[in-house]
């Protein structure tokens, strides 16, 4: 009985080694979520001060085209200060997108319920997302409507609003907002289309600019169609509505 007691208690330990080796294991998959959401922030913390080099969405789209085989394909961005950018386009980005931006916390209820109603009519859809829930897809992101994307869109909104004031996401938004295909950016869009410096932007270029936000690659700022027109005319009069420039200071 001795030596069988023996041979068990030896036969044990390699069961035991590997349950603590597994236990281990656990121990730092249950630590991976706090570690992620710990370099999240600090990725949205050093981008409050360092103007971002690239995107998630202008990536992707470099990576389209070379999976395409379009190795020509090269990304348009030239990033511009706020006060190197005429006032009248992120004035116009807030008039088409985002009226309550200086309101809200990232995310405008009423907005989402308003576009809940409408699409349930029918019709073409409408978003409700705030600028800052677009810049954090935009910014770290990818398209599409999955709920894990959903997910860490909203987790990257309240960092946004928790970590920048309300100037710098207006910045950062018109900076790397698709304007075209392959073109982001006020800098970009104004060279591209105009010939021009993003700080000679007129109001209703920038009108137009703003108009073809909900689908860059399908609307043409610079020929644009008559749903651009219209819309474009539609947020001209929202600009005026909200006061016009002088409605950015309260952003300061």
């Amino acid at each position: 009985m001795g030596m069988a007691g023996a041979v068990d208690k030896h036969a044990g330990a390699p069961v035991a080694a590997a349950s603590k080796r597994g236990r281990r294991r656990w121990h730092w998959l249950w630590k991976l979520p706090l570690l992620l959401a710990l370099l999240s922030v600090v990725q949205v913390l050093a981008l409050r001060f360092v103007d971002p080099p690239f995107s998630a969405f202008m990536a992707i789209r470099q990576f389209e085209a070379l999976r395409a085989g379009d190795t020509g394909f090269r990304v348009a961005y030239d990033w511009r200060d706020l006060e190197d950018i005429a006032p009248s386009l992120p004035l116009a980005a807030v008039a088409a997108e985002d009226q309550n931006f200086a309101r809200h916390r990232g995310f405008d209820l009423e907005a989402i319920e308003r576009a809940l109603e409408h699409n349930a009519r029918g019709g073409r859809v409408r978003g409700g997302s705030t600028i800052s829930q677009q810049l954090a897809k935009n910014l770290f992101l990818w398209s599409g409507r999955s709920w894990v994307r959903k997910g860490l869109e909203a987790w990257y909104t309240l960092l946004l609003e928790a970590l920048w004031p309300k100037q710098r996401i207006l910045e950062v938004y018109v900076n790397v907002a698709e304007f075209g295909d392959g073109i982001y950016g006020a800098q970009a869009a104004a060279r591209s289309y105009w010939g021009k410096d993003a700080a000679a932007l007129t109001a209703g270029e920038s009108a137009r600019l703003a108009a073809v936000l909900p689908s860059p690659r399908r609307y043409s700022a610079h020929q644009p169609g008559p749903w651009v027109q219209r819309r474009a005319q539609w947020i001209q009069r929202n600009m005026r509505n909200l006061g016009g420039e002088a409605w950015l200071r309260q952003l300061e």
